[in-house]
């Protein structure tokens, strides 16, 4: 097993993290690839299925467990006021990353913010909030952004326009394809998280996402932070690919 230490960053943003996605059926299963990997720089993203089946007991037990941030990817979508009352669920059981649509809207996401900052306020909390805007799925295309949205845009134009909505209600980033990570950093700034799934190793199967992009490739591009999931889960061995990856990245000295 390879031993890890802090390194210096040639990357374009600097400290990147990597989640590693639990897209696992039960809490034994994420609790069992958490232990694995616990000597690595990895944090880790809980979503829907694993989220649905297990809730908030397991999300509280990788926090305590490894101390690192854990993002609940749940996608809230709904009138303003259903939503943010699920964030503040959500704040007040300790998760402090987690994400919505963008596709709710802007007052949807100004009134989630401003629950955020009041509740945050009134809580000691892990870290501070991050909370994060889904621009366009990584499963969809432009052809499917034009076919069954009916969207006249680019898939740039239209990924930056509703990143500029969700930098304007006051969340801290938006969650995007690595293909329009340069483009958001140029129209964001650099203080804006960009959160990229859909990171693929090379450019073979990539199942269901079609917007995809290797990690380097991602990080050099401007990208603060990605979720990496099969790559690792599926891995023959999960440790030595995660072990790999983030050799590969340059931000961790061997």
């Amino acid at each position: 097993m390879r031993v890890f230490k802090r390194g210096f960053s040639i990357l374009s943003q600097p400290n990147p993290r990597i989640f590693v996605a639990l897209d696992v059926p039960t809490a034994e299963e994420a609790l069992q690839l958490v232990s694995s990997l616990q000597h690595l720089p990895l944090h880790y993203k809980v979503g829907m299925q694993l989220f649905y089946q297990e809730g908030l007991p397991l999300v509280q037990a990788i926090q305590a467990k490894t101390g690192k941030t854990v993002f609940v990817d749940l996608k809230l979508h709904d009138i303003p006021t259903t939503v943010a009352n699920a964030a503040e669920v959500l704040l007040k059981n300790g998760v402090c990353f987690f994400n919505c649509h963008c596709m709710g809207g802007l007052e949807m996401m100004q009134t989630l913010a401003k629950r955020v900052r009041t509740v945050s306020e009134s809580l000691t909390l892990p870290e501070k909030p991050t909370v994060l805007g889904v621009t366009v799925l990584t499963s969809m295309d432009e052809a499917a952004l034009k076919r069954d949205l009916q969207v006249g845009q680019t898939s740039e134009d239209y990924v930056v326009s509703l990143a500029r909505m969700a930098q304007d209600a006051g969340l801290s980033g938006v969650v995007c394809s690595a293909r329009e990570v340069a483009a958001l950093r140029a129209a964001c700034g650099n203080d804006f998280v960009l959160l990229t799934p859909g990171i693929r190793l090379d450019s073979g199967d990539h199942q269901d996402q079609k917007r995809v992009m290797t990690p380097i490739q991602a990080l050099q591009n401007g990208a603060s932070d990605l979720v990496i999931g099969r790559p690792i889960t599926h891995a023959a061995d999960p440790v030595l690919a995660a072990e790999d990856i983030i050799a590969s990245l340059g931000a961790i000295e061997l």
